[in-house]
């Protein structure tokens, strides 16, 4: 027996091993034996020093957890590898506010913390969750590991549009304690959003903006960002004019609308020769297409297209800027339906990690969301693990957690980035279109 917790002990030293101790706080269960175990069988702090490489004789301190408490404002929970942190200290310009030893709920403030201590130090605004305090330095630990990339997400608001402010701000010291946690304006997407390594993980988040914040947040499943482009080409002609008395409006634009290859973008030119359109007009008509661009005939953002202002006409006196910038948008308007405007779906790159003995359901559940399986294979360093690989739509990753977990067992999860657009058309298509149509008359 002796023999084992030595050796648990040098291989937890050499960073060899994990250990995972079971427990429930709130019924005592486990905790005394977490408590040996960080006595007898975790290394001491110089081993620490020795293994992270740390040079130098100033005090040393890693930030390992942020908390934000009602009573004590901001904690940054710090281990001091070296020397001594004090009351007082300055970090890049910022003093400590308060050095406190934590147990529970219950801080005590203390004059400082010596080597092996662990110690909350108070209200460091500038502190952040794996960064490395050195004296009067900070830096950012390279050893520090990076949070997993979010699996689900939705979007949100504050039920009371009083809170908007107050909800941004909550979020962000919700970020500041748990780094698996994101959140960002994504218009594409339907503006604020909330993303987590699951459902209960994004519902625990919610919860805690409510009961520690008083914040009460409204969610609904995140908008996939459909674009549309067109198929083929068109020449349009449009005329602005307007006479009101006074100085009219005049803008005359000939347009020639083309597509361009999958994700070649949005191009503008101009023809124009002879001054038929002054130069100083030309940004305007650039600017009417663009207006258009944000929303195609069906609905969605405009992709892909080639836009050449070939002729036009304007009038000494009415012509504007403006005007020609209605003009070219009025040419948009009638130009595009009639080049076959089709519906793009975004399409994911997916990576399915799961055990060997889940891979063929992985590959069924996968197949069941309209994706493409491009392959699966073992795992690297993960003995009894297979990645599957695939394309999948956007629309279908909603809940891919969820299902995929319960599939394994909790412990199957996925990786996923931005692949290419791809042409929807069908029953699906019409459904997009259809839904987006509905939500436009609705917004109006």
């Amino acid at each position: 027996r002796e023999e084992v917790y030595s050796q648990i002990t040098k291989d937890l030293a050499d960073d060899l091993i994990v250990p995972v101790l079971i427990g429930a706080a709130e019924a005592d269960s486990g905790v005394r034996r977490l408590l040996k175990a960080l006595r007898h069988e975790v290394p001491g702090v110089e081993h620490t020093v020795e293994r992270l490489g740390l040079d130098g004789d100033e005090a040393t301190g890693l930030v390992f957890r942020t908390l934000h408490a009602s009573h004590t404002g901001k904690l940054s929970y710090t281990r001091v590898l070296r020397g001594r942190l004090s009351e007082g200290q300055t970090v890049e310009g910022e003093k400590f506010s308060g050095l406190f030893r934590v147990q529970g709920m219950a801080p005590t403030k203390v004059v400082g913390a010596d080597t092996g201590e662990v110690v909350a130090l108070g209200r460091m605004d500038t502190v952040a969750t794996g960064d490395l305090i050195q004296g009067a330095n900070r830096s950012r630990f390279a050893g520090w590991p990076q949070p997993p990339s979010p699996l689900f997400a939705v979007a949100v608001h504050a039920e009371n549009r009083n809170d908007e402010v107050k909800l941004t701000a909550a979020v962000q010291k919700l970020l500041d304690e748990d780094a698996s946690l994101a959140f960002g304006h994504d218009p594409d997407r339907g503006g604020l959003v909330l993303e987590g390594q699951g459902e209960v993980h994004v519902g625990l988040a919610i919860e805690r903006l409510r009961r520690r914040y008083n914040v009460a947040v409204a969610t609904r499943p995140v908008s996939v960002p459909y674009k549309e482009t067109i198929r083929k080409g068109t020449h349009q002609h449009a005329r602005f004019k307007r006479q009101t008395g006074g100085h009219g409006q005049f803008g005359d634009v000939h347009v020639d609308i083309a597509p361009q290859d999958r994700g070649t973008g949005f191009e503008f030119k101009s023809a124009i020769v002879g001054g038929a359109i002054p130069k100083q007009y030309i940004p305007g008509v650039e600017a009417g297409v663009r207006d258009y661009m944000d929303r195609g005939p069906l609905g969605f953002p405009v992709v892909d297209v080639a836009v050449t202002l070939t002729d036009g006409q304007f009038h000494t006196v009415d012509s504007s800027d403006m005007a020609f910038r209605t003009a070219a948008r009025m040419a948009m308007q009638e130009g595009m339906p009639k080049c076959e405007p089709v519906l793009l779906e975004p399409i994911m790159e997916v990576t399915v990690q799961v055990p060997s003995d889940y891979t063929a359901r992985a590959q069924r559940l996968l197949s069941g969301r309209r994706a493409q399986i491009l392959g699966f294979d073992a795992r690297p360093g993960w003995a009894g693990w297979d990645e599957v690989k695939a394309h999948m739509p956007q629309s279908e990753m909603q809940d891919l957690i969820i299902e995929l977990r319960s599939l394994t067992l909790g412990v199957g999860s996925f990786l996923a980035s931005f692949s290419h657009l791809q042409e929807l058309t069908g029953r699906e298509a019409d459904k997009v279109v259809e839904q987006r149509q509905a939500a436009l008359a609705a917004a109006q």
